[in-house]
């Protein structure tokens, strides 16, 4: 059972987000909070697999709660999915480096969001199309601003080469979208050898999921 905090400020919104993840049969909200310092006592306590996290709240907003969630040592299983309605490349980047591991606008389809779940709960990373589309245009912006070089945070050049042929067809492949299931189904190799080969991309670029993989696979050029 996938444990889960549902963290917005509006009632409504809870309800039925709540309704939904439940109906799954394979999903439990333990916990309900409507501002980020009162989610952030929840998640301590209740230790969820999965956080989600509204941004804009009164108070503290769920940036910094994100950034204190992914800096208490104790909360290292817990991974947090974003869930909003914002889903500008300012608002995407400030979530993913706070240590968000997936970004879900509030208009995705009731399956979308309970896939996006299990995918965050089971350690991978998601980005909904157009939080997708705002990291690239964020990287793009950033590397045609005069004086000011994309940035390089996650990978060198060095790292990059140290790709194997096909880890680079993958790395290509995950930041089009596509889960493991689906890039095994496209070049007809087994989920599981797809997992391989991402991790050990990962590894080798010194990424943490694969939101971060999307990230370099465009500041470096395996994706136009």
């Amino acid at each position: 059972m996938i444990s889960v905090v549902i963290v917005d400020d509006q009632v409504m919104i809870r309800m039925a987000v709540k309704g939904i993840l439940e109906s799954a049969g394979d999903i439990q909200v333990i916990g309900e909070a409507a501002r980020a310092a009162e989610a952030i006592e929840i998640v301590k306590r209740e230790k969820p697999a999965v956080v989600l996290m509204d941004l804009r709240m009164p108070g503290m907003d769920g940036v910094e709660a994100i950034r204190t969630i992914d800096a208490d040592p104790s909360l290292t299983s817990t991974r947090i999915l974003v869930l909003t309605t914002f889903e500008g490349d300012e608002d995407v980047m400030a979530a993913l480096r706070a240590g968000a591991h997936g970004y879900l606008g509030k208009a995705a389809e009731p399956a979308d969001l309970i896939k996006s779940v299990r995918d965050v709960a089971d350690g991978k990373a998601m980005l909904s199309p157009s939080a997708a589309r705002s990291v690239i245009d964020y990287i793009a912006g950033r590397s045609g601003d005069a004086g000011t070089p994309a940035s390089t945070q996650f990978a060198t050049p060095q790292q990059v080469r140290s790709l194997t042929p096909r880890e680079r067809e993958i790395v290509r492949i995950v930041a089009q979208g596509l889960d493991n299931e689906a890039i095994a189904e496209r070049l007809f190799i087994s989920p599981f050898t797809v997992k391989t080969h991402v991790n050990r991309a990962m590894q080798k670029l010194g990424v943490n999921g694969r939101a971060q993989l999307v990230r370099v696979a465009y500041e470096h050029g395996l994706v136009d």
